[in-house]
């Protein structure tokens, strides 16, 4: 990776501030281009976003707030294939030339296959997709390529063993999932570094969950920090940022002072101590038998949902009755008004195909509708 990072927080353009909480495409444009101001002020300088973010409103956001209102060797830019979109190989054409319309960019500094795994590589293949990173890459039109990723350690490798000539790899890692089943951080991590691949991280704090801890993980947390405690947020993004292969830990920060925040601690980043890496484990095993759904809310779900049930938010609930202990069904009543509610599943299985998370989603919207609707 060619990408010269003196700071390595990231700004990620997938849960931008809303002015209505229900719709994803209203985003609060005068409150980002002041976290977009602070962010360049203090530093740093690199901005991902990708095609469905804010169905389809994240790429114009960064225009406006961005690239209209910063000379572009001020800010480095990254963008995603939107692979469930590609059906023929001239789409790849298409979608990339209407991203930067988009963007209102002629290049791109990072630009990955989006979501690459298992599901998507056999089409991937046929249609040329790797052939049209190194094609963009030889034109000038994207800087460096890549996938990201959130498939299994095995099928990584297999990706990185076929396809060397890629420069980086966006992973979600986390210390929540580092030694998980499922998500395989460690594991991923391990094979991305075996094959010489340095890291763009996403979901650091897990959609949250690592920024928001329950209360016996908090009482861990303030417990080893005393009185003068940093936020959660600040412990599970330098995490990350401790391993010797990332260079870019992407935090979606929804709020002008949790931006304050993660730039605050990172503009001179001190990696964790042995005894806080020890106290993300104690954490970690707290928050395993807290948490009810490891949903991160990236809403690849409700892209193909034929009822438009509001999965993530919905899921949330049950976590957060978890962490508080209060039912809240008076957000899903309110969630409810303007989408499916759980018991109208088609149990088609399209959400379970795009879910990043591998969950178990028509039975946990079975559980969900038992718990809230009986």
């Amino acid at each position: 990776m060619s990408i010269h990072m003196d700071k390595k927080l990231g700004f990620g353009a997938m849960r931008l501030p809303l002015r209505d909480s229900e719709d994803q495409t209203s985003i609060d444009l005068d409150l980002v281009c002041r976290m977009v101001d602070l962010y360049l002020e203090r530093g740093f300088r690199y901005f991902d976003t990708a095609y469905p973010y804010h169905e389809g409103h994240s790429e114009a956001a960064l225009r406006r707030c961005l690239v209209e209102r910063y000379p572009r060797e001020r800010f480095l830019l990254a963008d995603k294939m939107p692979l469930f979109r590609v059906k023929t190989a001239e789409d790849y054409d298409r979608l990339f030339q209407e991203q930067l319309q988009r963007c209102g960019v002629d290049w791109f500094d990072v630009y990955l296959l989006h979501n690459l795994g298992r599901v998507s590589l056999p089409a991937t293949e046929r249609l040329g997709g790797f052939e049209f990173l190194l094609r963009l890459k030889e034109q000038g039109l994207a800087r460096n390529v890549g996938f990201s990723f959130h498939d299994d350690a095995e099928t990584l490798d297999q990706i990185l063993t076929a396809h060397p000539e890629v420069d980086v790899v966006q992973l979600q890692i986390n210390y929540l999932d580092w030694n998980g089943a499922v998500a395989q951080s460690g594991k991923c991590y391990e094979t991305a570094k075996r094959h010489g691949k340095e890291l763009i991280v996403m979901e650091p704090v897990k959609g949250g969950q690592l920024a928001n801890l329950p209360k016996p993980a908090m009482e861990l947390f303030t417990d080893f920090y005393g009185s003068q405690a940093p936020s959660p947020a600040s412990l599970a993004i330098r995490y990350v940022a401790t391993l010797d292969q990332v260079k870019v830990v992407l935090s979606g920060m929804s709020s002008l002072e949790q931006l304050a925040d993660n730039t605050g601690y990172m503009q001179d980043f001190r990696p964790l101590s042995q005894g806080e890496l020890e106290l993300t484990e104690r954490i970690e095993r707290v928050m395993k038998r807290a948490i009810k759904v490891p949903c991160t809310g990236c809403r690849y779900c409700m892209e193909v949902c034929p009822m438009q049930i509001a999965i993530p938010e919905y899921f949330g609930l049950p976590n957060l009755h978890a962490v508080t202990g209060k039912k809240t069904n008076m957000y899903y009543n309110r969630y409810s008004l303007h989408h499916g509610k759980a018991s109208e599943c088609l149990k088609c299985g399209l959400c379970e195909k795009k879910c990043p998370q591998h969950i178990p989603i028509r039975k946990m919207l079975e559980d969900f509708a038992a718990l809230y609707e009986g």
